[in-house]
């Protein structure tokens, strides 16, 4: 009997709790980004439009065409890639939102090593 009050409480506890996640607000944009890898933050500024993303980092400008998948999940194509990294697509999907940020997760499409970042709209 505690066994089934146990699992009903935890079963009513997740199910209270929905994630927000208004992906279609992020779809275009002029954003920051924060990204921790291994105890180094990296940051980069990048403007998205329907069908391409001009992103800004460590003084480089990079350009990828955008392919959205559904309304949270999308994939970057780099559009003049310099060597074979550049060549591999990333893989996006939005985890959470709020009303002018968003938290992600990336990787290389058919990679498992995911890293995750938020990106912050631009005022």
């Amino acid at each position: 009997m505690k066994l089934f009050f146990l699992c009903l409480l935890v079963v009513c506890m997740t199910s209270c709790y929905n994630v927000e996640r208004n992906c279609t607000d992020f779809k275009t944009g002029h954003y920051y980004s924060e990204i921790i890898i291994d105890g180094s933050t990296f940051k980069s500024e990048f403007n998205r439009t329907d069908k391409l993303q001009i992103e800004t980092y460590d003084g480089k400008i990079d350009s990828s065409e955008v392919r959205w998948i559904n309304d949270c999940e999308v994939i970057f194509k780099t559009i003049n890639p310099k060597n074979r990294i550049e060549r591999k697509d990333i893989h996006l999907k939005i985890l959470h939102t709020t009303d002018s940020s968003y938290t992600f997760e990336y990787s290389y499409v058919g990679e498992d090593k995911k890293q995750k970042g938020i990106a912050i709209r631009a005022k």
